[in-house]
């Protein structure tokens, strides 16, 4: 991956230093909150992690014969593994575990089943095979009414699953690395005939936990859950590079009770998108995305936003909450991206502690994002925004303007907040801000917002609102769990 020219400036350096102290200061209170510290002795051989459950079985892709050469296909070995490890999924059956050992392990998609923990050593590598007819065409999602890259059916992900409970992918930041430099290349000279598939993507799950893995070259999002709920993204690592098409790092659509944290993500789009479908699809499927937490992200994104919300949000977005953001090198802080035809609402979304360095803008909203599935969108399905609170906010080398902020005409973006928001132009803008069709108030923000966002007092603290109460998904529970190397022979379990 070629690095950005930013990625050598001393104060992107300082900044990562920083955001490094804070991740460590903030993975030891987490570490206290959620689970007992370890025994001060365990066994020979036998190594630790964290996950919501632990396994009563477990296997190494070895067994299933597996080879890590890089250039032997594994998908049959992957296919294989979970199939024989299912039998542990149900009731009582304690999970399983399957161990990929290090190694370089090239496979074409392959699902998950319930119960069950993929598990990458610190060598191991999962590669996406460059076959592409490994890649199964699957139906388009519901709520998207055709490929989002083209119409019809879509390339299945690597890693998958529908209908879930209690599903892990974790390790010693073991990688999974979709070698999508083929893919892009074929996207981007129209010769796919349909819609890439992702790095991850589960459907229908509950209870799904992605934590200390480095993920790589997706041929497309990164990370896509979609119908869920109870979803834990955390100390995850997201790599591609900043011009690759679509590259969007934790991607949760139509999905409840998520919490994102402790991550650090270099993509060619959106760090953080939350949908809920596409227009006529999205509003009739309904499905909200809702009690989102985002915390302790590092974004560089110089095409696109931090954090995104839309544009696909046509079930609705409501209750999220953004804290302790670092970004540099990225073309918005907070993005906003809706149409008349989407339907539904985004409100009630917080956001404060920003740290933002070389952006083009801090804050965007747009309500005329004209990408749509086709033309039978409904032009009085007008999208309701409210409720939108920013605060704690400091940006410096903005570029372009301080906010670009487009509502709708006739249905303006209600209820924006602004407070301690300080945006450093690299040079002098006549109008730093661009505001039409927005109302709010502002507190402390310098430079002066535009007239819009001036027509109230923001309260006597002179902060905007952010929420007090604890998600359930926040009080996620984690057990340290211990594995032992897998022996050879297949099926053979290593108890927790």
């Amino acid at each position: 991956m070629a690095a950005s020219p930013m990625l050598n400036a001393s104060p992107l350096l300082q900044l990562l230093r920083s955001v490094c102290v804070l991740l460590l200061a903030a993975s030891a209170t987490v570490s206290g909150r959620h689970h007992t510290a370890p025994p001060a002795a365990s066994r020979t051989g036998q190594s630790m992690y964290l996950a919501p459950n632990c396994r009563a079985h477990t296997a190494s892709l070895a067994d299933f014969g597996g080879v890590g050469d890089g250039t032997t296909s594994n998908t049959a070995a992957f296919r294989s593994a979970v199939d024989h490890l299912s039998q542990y999924s149900g009731e009582g059956g304690g999970g399983a575990m399957l161990y990929v050992p290090a190694g370089k392990w090239l496979t074409g998609p392959f699902n998950l089943t319930s119960h069950f923990t993929l598990f990458l050593h610190s060598d191991a590598v999962i590669l996406g095979s460059q076959d592409i007819s490994e890649w199964p065409i699957i139906d388009p999602l519901p709520s998207y009414g055709r490929g989002r890259d083209k119409i019809g059916g879509r390339y299945a992900s690597l890693i998958g699953g529908s209908n879930l409970t209690d599903v892990a992918i974790t390790g010693n930041n073991g990688t999974i690395d979709g070698q999508g430099a083929l893919w892009w290349s074929k996207f981007k000279s129209n010769k796919l005939k349909y819609t890439r598939g992702y790095l991850i993507e589960v459907l229908w799950s509950d209870t799904v936990f992605i934590s200390n893995v480095t993920l790589l070259n997706s041929p497309a999002w990164n990370i896509h859950p979609v119908y869920s709920r109870n979803i834990v993204v955390q100390g995850v690592t997201i790599l591609a590079p900043t011009r690759s098409p679509n590259t969007d790092g934790i991607n949760p659509d139509s999905c409840s009770h998520v919490r994102i944290e402790d991550c650090y993500i270099v993509s060619g789009d959106d760090c953080v998108a939350i949908k809920s479908g596409w227009d006529e699809y999205g509003i009739a499927v309904g499905m909200p995305s809702e009690h989102i937490v985002v915390r302790r992200l590092t974004c560089v994104s110089p095409t696109s936003a931090v954090i995104a919300l839309g544009s696909e949000m046509s079930g609705g977005i409501r209750d999220v909450r953004a804290e302790d953001i670092a970004a540099v090198d990225s073309e918005s802080g907070v993005r906003i991206k809706t149409a008349v035809g989407r339907g539904a609402y985004v409100r009630d979304v917080f956001v404060r502690r920003m740290t933002l360095e070389r952006m083009k803008w801090v804050f965007w909203m747009t309500g005329n994002y004209k990408s749509h599935p086709d033309d039978k969108f409904d032009p009085s399905a007008v999208p309701v925004v409210e409720g939108i609170s920013y605060q704690d906010v400091v940006a410096t080398g903005v570029y372009k303007a301080a906010a670009r902020l487009e509502g709708i005409q006739g249905a303006p973006f209600r209820g924006i907040c602004l407070a301690n928001v300080t945006a450093e132009l690299d040079k002098s803008k006549k109008y730093p801000w661009t505001c039409t069709d927005v109302e709010g108030v502002s507190a402390n923000v310098t430079p002066a917002p535009c007239e819009a966002l001036q027509q109230g007092d923001v309260g006597g603290d002179g902060a905007c609102p952010f929420p007090t109460d604890t998600l359930p998904i926040d009080q996620l529970t984690l057990q340290q769990c211990a594995y032992d190397v897998p022996p050879t022979s297949p099926g053979a379990g290593g108890g927790n």
